[in-house]
């Protein structure tokens, strides 16, 4: 089953975002049992051949790909899905015009923009190349970072747009956008995501948001989130590493 028909039922599925450009982190990801990576090609050092090697790393696994790109920009997304991506993640969506661009990416003509060219997706997704555009396009995933307040500000319009699969609301970039960077008990953040939730919940689009702890990820799904990021790989190695050095300190 793929991320996008997951999404269309009622399961959490949990992931990981991965910065590290290793195709061995994210296959170890996989393996462990995360529902999907995102790859971040906004923030992160993943170049294109990484990339690749990162979403085949998935291969075998239940654990679905999904690239988190520079913004809302075609040859980006295009490099994304032709290297076998299932989703891509877009950042800094501001409009409803930036949501119609987002869906057009990813989807072929007639009703969408995209270029045909799976010389290598069709491999990943183990079709033949001529089948790749009826069997795999229907389920790529078309997902939005919530991290703008023009964002918050156009959320009903932005959902109103057809063909967006998961809006995940980005806590630490909504919060700086607000001018309250990491105080999530501030008013304006508080605001913003009850707008954020009321809207979602109104068009049935699934939610998505961070779940760092157990008690996170219990109280989101509480409140009705259905996708969470449990971790982001380079600051889930560091917090080990460091946990190590008070294995022998005196007690």
């Amino acid at each position: 089953m793929s991320f996008r028909e997951r999404l269309a039922s009622d399961e959490v599925l949990g992931g990981v975002l991965c910065v590290i450009p290793s195709a061995v982190v994210t296959q170890a990801v996989a393996a462990a049992g995360a529902d999907f990576v995102i790859i971040d090609c906004e923030h992160g050092p993943v170049g294109r051949e990484a990339m690749h090697a990162m979403i085949a790393a998935t291969a075998g696994t239940r654990c679905a790909p999904l690239v988190r790109v520079p913004g809302v920009l075609e040859p980006d997304v295009k490099a994304a899905l032709d290297a076998g991506a299932e989703g891509v993640v877009y950042p800094l969506i501001r409009s409803a015009e930036d949501a119609e661009r987002a869906v057009s990416f990813v989807t072929y003509p007639p009703a969408g923009a995209r270029g045909w060219g799976p010389f290598v997706a069709h491999s990943h997704h183990g079709v033949a190349l001529g089948d790749y555009l009826s069997e795999v396009g229907p389920r790529i995933a078309c997902v939005l970072l919530i991290e703008t307040v023009e964002a918050v500000a156009n959320i009903d319009a932005i959902l109103a747009v057809p063909g967006i699969d998961l809006i995940v609301l980005a806590q630490f970039d909504l919060s700086t956008a607000l001018g309250v960077h990491g105080r999530f008990d501030a008013a304006e953040f508080l605001e913003a995501v009850a707008t954020v939730e009321r809207a979602a919940a109104s068009a049935g689009v699934p939610l998505g948001t961070s779940g760092l702890t157990p008690e996170q990820s219990r109280a989101a799904v509480e409140a009705g989130y259905r996708v969470l990021i449990h971790g982001f790989d380079v600051l889930m190695l560091k917090q080990q590493v460091a946990a190590f050095r008070g294995w022998t300190e005196p007690a």
